[in-house]
């Protein structure tokens, strides 16, 4: 039990995607122009990555090591396509936002590295703690930078305006080097936080 908070907590910090693994970019990019943009991916990506380290990981003694891939992608895929027409029934608006991102989320490096670095060794419990961390790390990740891009880039923040009709946007951050930019930022500040903790100033 030890072992998997530890599994989980990993995903948080230590290796948050994408500011300490950098994986997931393209989503990453695509996505945070709005909070609701990254929150959804997020989620969406979040459901997917546990699902499928739960059934590789339970089924990692009957799959061939030559056909691994090949199986992971059918595993990944099939999770992805319920999660689309979920999106589909139930959060339309936001499916309409995210358009073609959700079905690519079949080959996200985060899933496909996940899947194959951790479930495929371990047991279904730390696959599950494993994948709810680096799940929700992203979802935070590209909730942080969906809410400063939003905010710098229109003024609003999910679509409700926070300053007055005077403020003038940074199109910038509306656009894909506004996500750079502020990626940089933030990784700088993790990298800082962390030499601190080693006492280095």
């Amino acid at each position: 039990m030890k072992t998997a908070f530890i599994d989980f907590t990993r995903g948080l910090w230590e290796q948050i995607p994408p500011f300490r693994l950098v994986l997931g970019l393209c989503p990453t990019l695509a996505v945070t122009s709005s909070v609701t943009g990254g929150v959804g991916m997020g989620i969406a990506t979040t459901f997917v990555l546990v699902c499928s380290n739960v059934l590789i990981s339970l089924l990692r003694p009957v799959i061939h090591p030559k056909v691994r891939i090949a199986v992971y992608i059918v595993i990944i895929a099939t999770f992805v396509v319920f999660v689309e027409m979920a999106m589909q029934a139930w959060a339309y608006p936001v499916y309409q936002l995210l358009g073609i991102f959700i079905p690519l989320i079949v080959v996200n490096c985060i899933i496909f590295g996940r899947a194959e670095a951790f479930a495929s060794k371990n047991n279904v419990l730390r696959s599950f703690a494993d994948g709810l961390g680096m799940g929700l790390g992203f979802t935070l990740s590209l909730a942080v930078i969906g809410l400063f891009r939003e905010l710098l880039g229109s003024g609003a923040i999910a679509g409700k305006a926070v300053f007055g009709p005077s403020f003038l946007p940074c199109t910038l951050m509306a656009k894909a080097p506004g996500a750079f930019i502020t990626i940089g930022c933030f990784l700088a500040i993790m990298n800082g936080i962390d030499l601190r903790k080693r006492g280095i100033k």
